[in-house]
């Protein structure tokens, strides 16, 4: 079954409760700082384990000491969705962890 595209309003007040989330280009997306690539490294292969396990999947780009998250929705012909915004969420609980800022 497809996901439900979200409206402007209801991704704008998503958005209010994640800090460092932007939206754009129909997707939600943030970059995260942490101190070494190894640390990056590791945020990264967190967050593809978090993906594996919702089955939902975003673009990962690592950097030397950034990882920048993007996502939307495919299965809502790629606008933002409710399920986007959970695995915005559980990435915000686990990057603490990692020292991401």
């Amino acid at each position: 079954m497809p996901s439900e595209p979200l409206s402007q309003k209801e991704i704008e007040d998503r958005l209010r409760e994640l800090p460092g989330w932007a939206y754009g280009d129909d997707r939600i997306e943030r970059t995260y700082r942490v101190g070494t690539h190894r640390a990056a490294s590791a945020l990264v292969a967190h967050i593809c384990a978090v993906q594996d396990e919702l089955n939902h999947h975003s673009e990962l780009t690592l950097g030397y000491n950034t990882v920048r998250l993007s996502v939307n929705s495919h299965d809502a012909g790629g606008a933002v969705t409710e399920k986007d915004f959970d695995l915005a969420e559980r990435v915000e609980a686990l990057a603490p962890a990692h020292g991401a800022a």
